[in-house]
């Protein structure tokens, strides 16, 4: 990905989109930001703060957050960190009554094919980077 496409992605509000956070150090390209393209399958886009029954939920529906996996640059999550997650588990948790809350200027627009900017607000949390 080159400089022009960091410059160009836009948060659910259309404006430059938020780093979302760097300790832990997520992203799809792991640069802290959730941008996306044609090779992020899982569209890593929704900047959450992760929550203990987020993480459990997870963790019954086979998507384990919280096992370290260094081969992936992942330290395992833990209840409070800010994280780029996918777009269908987050509508995945929400359906379940569970989705954590957002950080709507560190989500990329690409979520908005999927949820309404009305539901995401509904779950809004100020940038904390």
């Amino acid at each position: 990905m080159n400089q022009s496409d960091v410059r160009m992605a836009k948060n659910v509000f259309g404006e430059p989109l938020v780093a979302c956070s760097f300790k832990p150090l997520t992203g799809y390209f792991r640069d802290g930001a959730c941008r996306t393209n044609e090779e992020d399958l899982g569209t890593h886009v929704v900047c959450v703060v992760v929550t203990l029954p987020f993480l459990e939920f997870s963790f019954r529906n086979g998507n384990d957050l919280t096992t370290p996996r260094p081969q992936w640059q992942f330290a395992g999550l833990k209840p409070g960190d800010q994280w780029c997650l996918c777009a269908n588990h987050w509508k995945t948790a929400f359906e379940a009554g569970v989705a954590p809350q957002v950080v709507l200027e560190s989500t990329h627009q690409r979520v908005l094919d999927l949820v309404s900017l009305d539901v995401l607000q509904r779950f809004a949390r100020p940038v904390e980077v």
